[in-house]
């Protein structure tokens, strides 16, 4: 099988691209315009075998085009985005653009070219502000309401896809909607954890990411954004999980469509943690103390988004293996270590 990988030298994606190549035999083409990704991440990977890697912007259509009548694409897995929240608020036509107009002319590719299988990383933002948490969690089949235009970029691109499926009944996706992703590659070396790739997306806004390079020293210090949120400490709650056992999903998501039909799951782990307790279990995990300030809420936050992931546990028979906060944290300390 030929699956094309978008932003595949991206966080995300070169997760995923890195348990195709350990895992799989299939024929892997990575498109990315390195603007986020990096080529480091792609020659690691290459070590491991080859793969196609392809310099390309999704806004260069007749380009995207050409790739697929040049090589017979069956799986695309579609991670490539811009995915800044405040960003997004203060530029939303770069997000409408590069999220969901890119997205609807590939989706329009992979119809024109015969493509059967669709893999979309969309995201929790969906959501919204949830009025009232259930206290399972958010499933599938709460109301989507988001609250910021990443969120709303990627709820258009969804309905896209459903409405293109819905025309076209050879063609099949997945939606995954992210809750917060973190760590790092869990790779040992001589019992020791040391990831080969990582999260090295520039100005991170990411707490885990944020908090990491406080204790190895990169930041002087970090800030909570908001303590007056209706929450146990006042601090934003959310429910974070490992980078490879997202990725997993997207392999398991690869099988599931040979025999199932379009669905969208959450993919998350069904507990919150707040930023109070991520920051403090940084700093107990690391044995490294560091300054952190308060300051206002972001644009765009909301309180609390916590999963529901009974549907991607029972149909596609998902189990996460790195379940705990304290190892996705040391997986993101110990790869902000090795960046130096």
């Amino acid at each position: 099988m030929s699956i094309l990988i978008t932003g595949g030298a991206g966080y995300i994606g070169s997760h995923v691209l890195k348990q195709l190549l350990e895992d799989t035999e299939h024929h892997i083409i990575v498109v990315d315009n390195l603007s986020t990704g990096h080529q480091d991440t792609l020659d690691t990977l290459r070590a491991m075998r080859s793969f196609e890697f392809i310099a390309l912007d999704l806004k260069e259509f007749d380009r995207v085009d050409n790739l697929f009548k040049e090589y017979k694409v069956e799986t695309i897995i579609h991670f490539a985005a811009s995915i800044v929240v405040p960003e997004s608020v203060a530029n939303p036509l770069k997000y409408y653009m590069n999220n969901t107009v890119n997205t609807t002319n590939l989706i329009n590719c992979a119809i024109k070219h015969g493509v059967k299988k669709f893999i979309f990383s969309s995201t929790a933002a969906v959501y919204g502000e949830p009025i009232s948490l259930p206290k399972e969690g958010i499933d599938e089949s709460y109301p989507t309401n988001p609250i910021n235009p990443y969120g709303m970029s990627k709820l258009m691109s969804e309905r896209v896809l459903q409405d293109a499926q819905k025309a076209h009944s050879e063609f099949k996706y997945v939606i995954f909607r992210y809750f917060n992703v973190a760590g790092a590659d869990i790779h040992y070396q001589d019992e020791k954890l040391e990831p080969r790739i990582g999260q090295s997306f520039p100005n991170a806004t990411h707490l885990i990411k944020i908090a990491a390079e406080c204790a190895v020293g990169k930041r002087e210090k970090m800030y909570i954004f908001g303590e007056d949120f209706d929450t146990h400490d006042g601090t934003g709650v959310r429910d974070y999980i490992h980078v490879d056992d997202l990725a997993n999903a997207h392999i398991k998501a690869i099988e599931y469509l040979e025999h199932n039909a379009s669905d969208i799951f959450n993919v998350g782990y069904g507990e919150g943690y707040s930023v109070k307790e991520v920051i403090e279990t940084m700093k107990k995990v690391t044995n490294n103390d560091f300054t952190v300030n308060i300051a206002p809420r972001r644009a765009g936050d909301p309180a609390m988004l916590i999963s529901n992931n009974a549907k991607i546990k029972t149909k596609m028979n998902w189990q996460p293996k790195y379940d705990t906060l304290e190892l996705i944290i040391n997986s993101a300390y110990a790869w902000e270590k090795k960046l130096g």
